[in-house]
Formats: C-alpha cells, sequence, structure tokens
C-alpha cells in the first residue's frame, strides 16, 4: 500500500501541531494517522449530507 500513497506537505501554525500531536498521541496514532482518521471522518460526514463524491468527475 505504501507505493500507492500521495505525498501531501501542510502548512500550519505551530500550535495547531502540537495540539494535533496531543490528540494524537492519546490515541495512540502518528500525527499522520491522526489527520487520515479527521479527513476519513470529514469525508463521511460531507457524503453523508450531499452525496457520494465521485472522484472520476475531476
Amino acid at each position: 500500500m505504501e507505493g500507492n500513497l500521495v505525498r501531501y506537505t501542510l502548512r500550519v501554525n505551530p500550535q495547531l501541531l502540537e495540539k494535533l500531536g496531543y490528540i494524537a498521541d492519546f490515541e495512540g496514532r502518528s500525527k499522520n494517522k491522526e489527520l487520515e482518521q479527521m479527513i476519513k471522518r470529514r469525508i463521511a460526514e460531507f457524503e453523508a449530507a450531499n452525496g457520494k463524491i465521485d472522484t472520476m468527475q475531476r
């Protein structure tokens, strides 16, 4: 799976990154995995309200 992952650089306020690290540690995850979980939850919320996103349209 590692071979098909996309790298994305995120510029963020240091305090936000520190807080994200706190949450990630609390959940037993890396910051990267915590962000991935947050993104998945947000997509699920969006699709529940607006319908499935068809990524082939873009």
